[in-house]
């Protein structure tokens, strides 16, 4: 899969999604006329939301670090809104009743920004809502937010998750659907890494409906908090690398059936590999299954540590 976009100033960003699945970003220089806008006490602009209504395509935000009441939806593309120091705080109002940033362009990039607190009446609040084509989040905290991350249906989309924080995120609210520490979309690539989730609340802590998705790296956990369903749920199926993750279920899970489950509401998306390796698992509940699969994909499972009440694999697979 190729794409391409072009920036401010005729500078062009392409990006290639191999079969492998390792995504590789090419930057062809040019010409670029962006500006950099800065937001904090003193500076043009005391809110977040006023710079980033005023920025153009290819502009960076930056963020002094504090406490802001403030929320921004914007449409503009090529955007990079992040923090200084150690970083600002987020919280307050959801955008269009949907989330604290609410993010409808293309290839937006945001990092070292803790939101806090996002709720809305259908259950769904999220720290961002990302509705358009590409995204990046970097070095970011989401706390106590109904869904820390949700996507939109985007086909071609790539949505990259680094090195963040995802703490006391969820909620089922009666009638109305259940919110998670991230729900991801159909989208193409769904990359995590490096990132800890921890304490999420009924919903799952990784829902993904990605045509492709990865988890490299994290720290998936319940610990003496968290409430929540799976640790990570592929309800349509795809293709799944998951490898070198820390993963724990709690006693106080809602739903002990499963760690990571694949495919419960059918194989909707094109089937892959399934390969989940080099992890370390351990229950501190009832007895579970570690790999749920529902697919007709063989999962395969290698290298794995598993600790506690476990059956390792339910589904077609192999386990090495």
């Amino acid at each position: 899969m190729e794409g391409a976009v072009r920036q401010a100033g005729g500078q062009a960003v392409r990006w290639r999604l191999p079969c492998g699945g390792v995504l590789i970003l090419l930057a062809l220089t040019g010409a670029s006329s962006a500006n950099v806008l800065y937001v904090g006490p003193g500076e043009k602009y005391p809110l977040p939301s006023q710079a980033i209504n005023a920025a153009a395509p290819g502009d960076t935000i930056r963020i002094a670090a504090g406490s802001y009441r403030d929320c921004a939806a914007w449409s503009t593309d090529n955007l990079t809104v992040e923090g200084t120091g150690a970083g600002p705080v987020i919280s307050g109002a959801a955008c269009q009743g949907k989330g604290i940033f609410v993010v409808d362009a293309q290839n937006a990039t945001i990092r070292n920004i803790t939101f806090e607190g996002a709720e809305t009446d259908e259950g769904n609040g999220s720290g961002i809502r990302a509705e358009g084509t590409n995204i990046a989040v970097e070095d970011c905290t989401f706390r106590n937010n109904q869904d820390g991350i949700l996507t939109a249906n985007r086909k071609g989309a790539i949505v990259l998750i680094r090195r963040s924080t995802f703490d006391g995120n969820g909620a089922c609210l009666p009638n109305e659907g259940c919110a998670h520490g991230v729900y991801i979309g159909f989208v193409a690539l769904a990359r995590i890494e490096h990132s800890h989730f921890i304490a999420t609340k009924v919903g799952h802590h990784v829902k993904s409906r990605a045509r492709r998705t990865e988890l490299i790296d994290n720290t998936i956990e319940d610990g003496p908090r968290g409430t929540s369903s799976y640790l990570v749920d592929l309800p349509t199926g795809g293709s799944l690398l998951m490898t070198g993750n820390t993963l724990q279920k709690g006693p106080n899970t809602e739903n002990p059936s499963a760690a990571v489950s694949i495919g419960e509401e059918g194989a909707k998306r094109p089937p892959g590999e399934i390969t989940v390796s080099g992890n370390t698992f351990i229950n501190n509940g009832p007895r579970t299954v570690f790999v749920r699969n529902l697919t007709k994909t063989p999962a395969r499972l290698n290298g794995n540590i598993i600790k506690g009440p476990v059956q390792t694999l339910a589904g077609p697979g192999s386990i090495d």
